[in-house]
């Protein structure tokens, strides 16, 4: 029986999840959460062997969470579940650990079928990433990567995009304003924008937030 912990920022999604792997003989779950700096703590406590993950968390995006999780924990096995599929965040997802990616517009199935074979030691992509896949290696511009930010600053854009003031960055990550300023001050010239609207549209294309749903 494979120790299970759900990662899902939406309730209804992650709440649908538990309640169909709650009762399935193979999983024991272990523990579920809803954003990234929870998820963490959660899986270095309940010490899980398969996580299903989404893509897009709040705080801590779920390519960060992965990077971080599988340096602790090397025989972990993920399942990216995600409403976004685009080639930048799918190969960041693979290159941070992930063994396999379905999207959530496949259905119950298909996500069934491949969280069963990545806890089994295999790898799974649902139809509309497989597609995506096929595309990247017939046109490998399509999947520019970003990674030549550090860490940190991949944290504080996804924390710029989502609004954070300064102040707010730097108490959340226990760092000084000042230090803040310069990691904002280094983004900008990595990435040649100079505002916050424009470091928005970014996180936006790379996958770090979600775009805001009208009210």
């Amino acid at each position: 029986m494979k120790r299970l912990v759900i990662v899902e920022d939406q309730t209804a999604i992650r709440e649908m999840l538990v309640e169909i792997l709650r009762t399935d003989v193979n999983y024991k779950l272990v523990g579920e959460s809803g954003d990234g700096q929870s998820a963490y703590a959660l899986c270095l406590e309940a010490l899980p062997d398969v996580i299903v993950l989404d893509a897009k968390l709040p705080g801590l995006n779920g390519v960060d969470l992965l990077r971080r999780l599988t340096k602790q924990l090397r025989n972990l096995r993920v399942l990216v579940f995600s409403g976004h599929e685009n080639p930048m965040l799918v190969r960041e997802m693979l290159e941070a650990g992930a063994h396999g990616f379905v999207e959530k517009t496949a259905g119950l199935f298909e996500f069934k079928k491949g969280l069963e074979t990545v806890a089994n030691g295999g790898t799974y992509f649902g139809p509309a990433v497989a597609a995506l896949l096929r595309n990247v290696v017939a046109n490998p511009s399509a999947s520019a990567s970003s990674d030549f930010l550090t860490d940190r600053e991949r944290e504080i854009l996804q924390l710029v995009a989502e609004s954070h003031s300064t102040k707010e960055i730097a108490s959340k990550l226990n760092i000084s304003v000042k230090t803040v300023d310069n990691h904002r001050t280094n983004l900008m010239r990595k990435l040649n924008l100079h505002d916050v609207a424009s470091l928005t549209r970014y996180a936006l294309e790379i996958g770090l937030i979600e775009p805001k749903k009208p009210i």
